[in-house]
């Protein structure tokens, strides 16, 4: 079998962190987002994929290459404009065939996509929708199904007086190929709004399938954080970990130097090349990237650094989220910010 991930989106909702970098390899615990995905993609038997881009295409291909790193053949297609969710599928459709395994580019899951697959091919189904369950259903898009499964009504984010289920889309599909013929090539088309409703309309199988698996949309700031806090706490379980060695505390780079009465308070993730000075208190919930320095009696608190952060002496942090070469000045206090790459914040500084 084959997958296509949808990743052409420009990360709006993770603005300033997606401003330089593209949303699918954005770091979860240091490993670029794509990781993740592919993973679970190849622990079911699935090496072939298909990416389909648009916002900084060259910088994902520079971090994933030909995917043969992580055990895949990955392909690119490029839009040129996104075309909406569907648009982006159409896009990719002359490089797949039969049973193609279809993900949004932002959702991180331990799903067992071979269960999923089962049941669409013993219900002979032309498409088989991925379903969970959540507490506000208004925020997604509601799918009710019959009592086989059968889709009988697809709601993209309706408003709370007309949700009539707790089962939404958790943006991964099983299509058979030639369906995607049905999205008019070159245009911008939505799965939600468009290409599944006209499946209901045409009468061929479409069926949901419920899971109670790890589920979670990566594309805001406290969605980032929590799934970065899950993968420390082995709420979800993938094959992937950070480079370098397990420790007492959490996962260690290679080539970090840590002062001998600096604690790190687990679970903590310390990328390559980091250094943390004396008396500084690192964790729990804490992830630093690579080349990143913390101060002498610094204290980090659920705090991600991306790369080559740099932390004064006393700073103190507590959910803040910091992008690629952030420098946050002596004695600084932030809360749960969120900055964009290069920024500077002036010593003694609150926030």
């Amino acid at each position: 079998m084959q997958a296509v991930i949808l990743a052409g989106g420009l990360g709006t909702r993770l603005r300033p962190l997606t401003l330089n970098r593209p949303k699918p390899i954005t770091p979860l615990c240091t490993v670029p987002f794509l990781r993740y995905q592919l993973s679970l993609l190849r622990a079911h038997g699935i090496d072939d994929v298909v990416l389909s881009v648009s916002h900084f295409p060259e910088a994902i291909r520079a971090v994933m290459g030909d995917g043969s790193s992580d055990g895949v053949r990955l392909r690119y297609v490029v839009e040129e404009e996104p075309l909406g969710t569907a648009g982006g599928l159409r896009n990719a459709a002359d490089l797949v065939e039969g049973r193609v395994v279809v993900f949004n580019g932002d959702i991180l899951t331990d799903l067992d996509l071979s269960a999923m697959i089962r049941f669409h091919k013993a219900g002979g189904a032309g498409a088989t929708i991925g379903l969970t369950r959540v507490e506000d259903p208004s925020l997604y898009g509601v799918v009710e199904c019959e009592a086989d499964g059968r889709v009988s009504r697809f709601v993209e984010k309706p408003a709370r007086h007309e949700v009539t289920t707790d089962t939404i889309n958790a943006g991964t599909y099983v299509i058979e190929a030639e369906l995607l013929r049905l999205i008019p090539s070159g245009a911008i088309y939505s799965m939600e709004r468009q290409f599944f409703p006209d499946l209901l309309a045409r009468g061929i199988p479409f069926y949901g399938w419920v899971s109670a698996a790890y589920w979670i949309d990566i594309g805001t700031a406290d969605k980032y954080r929590q799934a970065n806090r899950d993968l420390l706490s082995h709420e979800i379980r993938l094959p992937v970990v950070p480079q370098g060695r397990p420790g007492a505390a959490g996962w260690m780079g290679d080539g970090t130097v840590v002062a001998e009465s600096a604690k790190l308070l687990p679970p903590v993730v310390v990328g390559e090349r980091c250094s943390i000075g004396e008396r500084a208190h690192v964790g729990p919930f804490t992830i630093l990237g690579a080349g990143t320095s913390v101060g002498a009696d610094a204290v980090l608190v659920e705090t991600i650094c991306w790369e080559e952060v740099t932390l004064g002496r006393g700073v103190h942090l507590a959910g803040a989220l910091l992008g690629q070469g952030c420098r946050i000045g002596d004695h600084a206090g932030l809360g749960p910010v969120v900055l964009g790459d290069g920024s500077v914040i002036p010593a003694y500084s609150r926030a």
